[in-house]
């Protein structure tokens, strides 16, 4: 799988059938796991909310950014333990994420967990939609050295929107939630909740809107990230 699924973030739903819905009932926490060298194993709760037991799929992929693009590879540098398993109904279960490989952790390496409750064919019917989850968690392995987050941010034209994009010469990504864009005290451009990851060494960008009423001038780009908050002046490209 080198194509990053669209959408991703820490969770995906997926409906089957059609009709009438069945409640998902798989939960994960945390939604995301950050371990500092020589740190190498953590833990994730899945919970079934249902009475009934519900059987769940677990794999892990490498998560990189190329060119503003994510992709996910299959990768055998971290394994999770058991990689499936039958939930019983109204119970907890751990599940352990560990790095196995032996190689020490150069800057931030960049892993998903894909959490999947799998369908269960006996419980279809006829004009039911069955709902199941799908859960992505980010999974983060830092060296103990590894650079803080530098981000240079540019305004692209596309079109008549904007697109803001990011790249990332530290070694350590930077996750950016509620960006909004402002110029001459108005705002031009916004997206709310989590917008993304750029990671360590990698450039993402993000298409955010606006752009019809935003002059030759810098916009002042406004947002959250876990770094703290962001308020930067930022220079528009493009005609």
């Amino acid at each position: 799988m080198r194509s990053m699924l669209k959408g991703i973030g820490a969770m995906g739903l997926f409906m089957l059938i059609c009709g009438a819905a069945d409640a998902a009932s798989l939960r994960v926490a945390p939604t995301s796991l950050d371990l500092t060298a020589p740190g190498s194993a953590a833990v994730l709760t899945l919970t079934n909310e249902a009475k009934r037991p519900i059987n769940v799929q677990l794999r892990v992929f490498r998560w990189t950014q190329v060119n503003g693009v994510e992709q996910l590879e299959p990768t055998n540098d971290v394994v999770v333990s058991p990689p499936s398993t039958a939930l019983p109904g109204n119970k907890d279960y751990l599940v352990r994420v560990i790095r196995v490989s032996k190689k020490p952790v150069a800057g931030e390496e960049s892993y998903r967990v894909f959490v999947d409750e799998l369908p269960d064919p006996s419980r279809r019917k006829a004009g039911t939609v069955t709902l199941v989850m799908r859960y992505s968690v980010p999974v983060f392995f830092k060296g103990a050295d590894a650079a803080a987050p530098k981000v240079a941010w540019t305004i692209k034209r596309s079109g008549n929107g904007l697109v803001l994009a990011a790249r990332n010469s530290g070694d350590v990504r930077l996750r950016l939630s509620d960006v909004q864009l402002m110029q001459g005290g108005r705002e031009v451009g916004a997206r709310k909740g989590l917008v993304g990851y750029v990671l360590g060494g990698a450039s993402m960008q993000w298409p955010l809107g606006g752009g019809k009423a935003v002059s030759g001038g810098p916009l002042a780009l406004k947002a959250q990230s876990d770094s703290g908050p962001l308020d930067v002046s930022v220079a528009v490209s493009g005609r």
